[in-house]
């Protein structure tokens, strides 16, 4: 059996703990996403139950990847960092009412199996972390010089003006 497909229920009963090292390249939504395919992410998967008995996982994902700035147009290294909660349910009709029983926002109900892919998850959840739109906090200031110039650049009008002496 694959070492990243489990028994989603079976995980939390025993409250099993994996982790692991995942390439960028491994995971071909967020590869795409990346400028270059380079680097990984650490993973962490803790099974349990919640207060109600609910199958329940604990996701951490961390790592970094590189983006291109939607401002500059250059790449730049994004910093992944999540940790989800999420309660298993048998089929989608129980995911619903599970999830009109919770209380908290902040955890998502997802239908289980026997034949779970955690790679799946692990890729989702680090594509939730990125921006629609990324950016840099501050583009590089090679950039800067550019538009700087431009703004130098001596207008028409005063070209004219220069003719007209």
């Amino acid at each position: 059996m694959n070492a990243f497909v489990i028994d989603a229920f079976e995980f939390c009963r025993l409250k099993e703990r994996r982790e692991g090292e995942i390439a960028i390249a491994d995971l071909p939504r967020l590869a795409d996403e990346s400028t270059d395919r380079a680097g990984s992410m650490h993973w962490a998967l803790q099974g349990g139950t919640d207060e109600q008995g609910h199958a329940q996982l604990t996701l951490s994902v961390a790592g970094a990847i590189n983006l291109m700035c939607q401002r500059c147009l250059t790449p730049f290294v994004f910093d992944v960092a999540s940790e989800s909660i999420l309660v298993l349910a048998p089929d989608e009709a129980s995911a619903d009412e599970i999830d009109t029983q919770l209380a908290d926002e902040s955890v998502e109900v997802i239908v289980g199996s026997r034949n779970f892919d955690i790679v799946q998850l692990i890729e989702d959840d680090a594509l939730l972390t990125i921006p629609l739109s990324p950016k840099h906090e501050v583009c590089p200031d090679h950039v800067a010089p550019a538009a700087e110039q431009d703004a130098k650049e001596e207008s028409p009008f005063a070209v004219l003006k220069n003719l007209k002496k």
